[in-house]
């Protein structure tokens, strides 16, 4: 199925007329309408409303005890004194990010149309979504003071880890 899926979008490139690109991607469609309902190993492309409310669950469970032990808190403090640290922790959210939905083979994650042309839209949505999830809780919840906000930001930093890791898994991983 991901050959097919290839050939169709290499033909979608190529296609001139406007008419017979829409029709490509409808076939494509279909062709993802009609995949066997496998658990793992699918085909799947883009991010649509299904795919950021995983995501989101994803992020919550595993972002929720994040949120409540003081631990974030520390380790928040510790980074903001280690510039390098966080960069490295950013740096880590993103590579595991990659790992999930690119390298593990879960699913058979394809990119297509990305944002802006380069902007994968499965990676934007699957980063997008933890860390504005830790901001507007952790904020709202009172785990984070914004009158500093050098701090505020790295302890969103460790707290989007894990959430990264459970928005990647909750919106790959069927059911």
């Amino acid at each position: 199925m991901g050959d097919l899926f290839d050939e169709l979008a290499e033909l979608e490139e190529t296609v001139d007329d406007h008419e017979e690109r829409e029709q490509v991607r409808e076939t494509m469609r279909m062709m993802m309408d009609v995949q066997e309902p496998a658990v793992f190993g699918r085909l799947v492309f883009g991010f649509d409303r299904s795919d950021a409310a995983e995501a989101l669950l994803g992020s919550l469970l595993f972002g929720i005890p994040m949120f409540v032990e003081g631990g974030t808190e520390e380790v928040g403090l510790f980074i903001a004194d280690r510039p390098l640290y966080f960069v490295l922790t950013n740096a880590l959210t993103i590579a595991l990010v990659i790992g999930i939905l690119y390298v593990a083979d879960f699913q058979d994650v394809r990119v297509h149309n990305p944002i802006l042309g380069v902007l994968p839209r499965k990676f934007t949505g699957v980063l997008t979504i933890p860390l504005v999830t830790a901001v507007v809780v952790m904020t709202a919840w009172g785990r984070v003071d914004w009158a500093e906000p050098w701090l505020a930001v790295c302890q969103i930093s460790v707290a989007l880890v894990p959430m990264a890791i459970g928005s990647a898994l909750g919106d790959l991983l069927p059911g």
